[in-house]
């Protein structure tokens, strides 16, 4: 019987399956087969051992229902999982888990999840930043209402809006190439740290082991990898959600019927908007992101209390990283690659762009016409209040034509000169060259 959502409703299948039981169980004999080839090449145990226990955790040998049944007598996971993979090891079975606790095996596991997932994330935002760029590429001087506070502000380009957002979601991978350093490392020190349990050879078979897994090594653990690395990552994820949801609004807003620039991807072949309004082309998808990335942001909470264990450590963490680390990067990568994929097909209506543009009848390029007015001599405050005053509710007919027949405009700006100025494709020349200038950038970086 499915339970979660996550496993029929959200997340891929090659993502959920990082997290799959037996993933975790193979991670976990993994770390154990690392131990003992650790230990054997410095003679702490022999070698006919570490090949067997080598042997039996990667060929199958030690069976998930197995492990399962041996949990229900012992109430203990790792010792479930010791004892399986010392009966498949034979003789060798002697010197399987020797010297490490439970953690040291746990957490080393886990740092292999999160570097695989981590990989995964990095390319889900490398995806995202890549498709921005593309729209940011074709649309860099298609001039488009800017908004501030919900209101008509000035022209901007519609290319410098998506490149606001690539730079944005590369600076999101950037993070995660900082942090991942201190995130994929795990530890091989025994009950409290120490390394008391593995004797003279304590440092080199914690760096023995952790190189054979392609892990960092926590200087400084207790009886667990310090839980700030982990709190660390999944306020990560809150950040990414946060992006992510704040293009999904874009797009949400932009397709407002009242706006209509944007159009997330319908298939109108088949696709229903509404039971009853046959007429509905909803932005389903980018509310699915909004949604999703609540729950990211939410499961950031969790870590952060789970950094403050008794004493060396203690369980109270344990229970809900089962749920809240693979939840939070399914639903993390679940929604990017949505993200991606309105971005990849939205429909962009360059013509309703123009429309909304025209609605104010000018009053968008105030900002223009001030300007001019200020570097031929008017003052700033009393060009300010010649435009505050030409755009005020109620006024009449075009801002072009009311600037032509302001004296004070006119005095120092010719009229066949006022139409020029309020031009937004003129006036969004700029943003293509940033936007240009920006494209360059970070499609260097993206390559990186």
């Amino acid at each position: 019987m499915l339970f979660c959502p996550l496993e029929f409703r959200y997340g891929r299948d090659e993502v959920r399956a990082l997290f799959s039981r037996e993933a975790r169980l193979a991670r976990a004999l993994q770390v154990e087969a690392a131990l003992a080839e650790s230990e054997a090449e410095l003679g702490m145990i022999p070698k006919e051992a570490a090949t067997a226990i080598a042997h039996a955790a990667s060929s199958g040998a030690v069976r998930l229902s197995q492990v399962d049944e041996l949990e229900r007598t012992l109430r203990h996971d790792v010792m479930a999982i010791t004892r399986a993979l010392a009966q498949a090891a034979g003789a060798g079975g002697a010197w399987v888990h020797f010297g490490a606790t439970s953690a040291d095996i746990t957490d080393s596991a886990l740092a292999l999840e999160l570097k695989a997932a981590a990989a995964v994330l990095r390319q889900d935002l490398s995806d995202l930043a890549g498709t921005l760029l593309g729209l940011a590429q074709r649309y860099r001087a298609t001039p488009e209402v800017g908004r501030t506070h919900g209101q008509h502000a000035v022209p901007i380009s519609f290319g410098y809006k998506a490149v606001v957002g690539a730079a944005e979601v590369l600076r999101h991978r950037r993070r995660l190439d900082e942090l991942l350093p201190r995130l994929a490392v795990g530890k091989m020190s025994g009950a409290v740290g120490t390394g008391s349990s593995f004797g003279a050879n304590a440092e080199a078979v914690e760096v023995a082991t952790m190189l054979r897994l392609g892990l960092g090594v926590d200087e400084a653990p207790t009886q667990v990898v310090g839980r700030d690395r982990l709190a660390e990552f999944t306020n990560w994820l809150a950040l990414v959600a946060g992006t992510a949801e704040r293009l999904s609004t874009e797009v949400r807003n932009l397709q407002r019927t009242e706006i209509g620039e944007v159009q997330e991807p319908f298939d109108e072949g088949a696709q229903v908007g509404s039971s009853t309004m046959a007429q509905k082309r909803n932005p389903v998808v980018a509310e699915n992101v909004s949604s999703l990335a609540r729950l990211v942001r939410a499961f950031a909470l969790p870590p952060l209390e789970n950094m403050v264990l008794w004493h060396e450590r203690d369980l109270a963490n344990s229970a809900n990283e089962r749920i809240v680390l693979p939840h939070a990067i399914v639903l993390a990568d679940d929604l990017l690659v949505k993200l991606t994929g309105i971005f990849r097909h939205l429909h962009v209506d360059v013509e309703r762009m123009a429309e909304n543009l025209a609605q104010t009848e000018g009053a968008v390029m105030a900002e223009s016409l001030m300007l001019n007015l200020t570097s031929r001599g008017v003052t700033r405050s009393e060009a300010h209040e010649i435009l505050r005053t030409l755009t005020a509710p109620g006024a009449i007919g075009s801002l072009a034509d009311r600037a032509s027949r302001d004296e004070r405009v006119v005095r120092v700006i010719p009229p066949e000169q006022i139409v020029a100025l309020l031009n937004p494709a003129a006036y969004v020349a700029a943003a293509a060259k940033k936007t240009e200038r920006l494209i360059d950038r970070l499609e260097t970086e993206l390559a990186g």
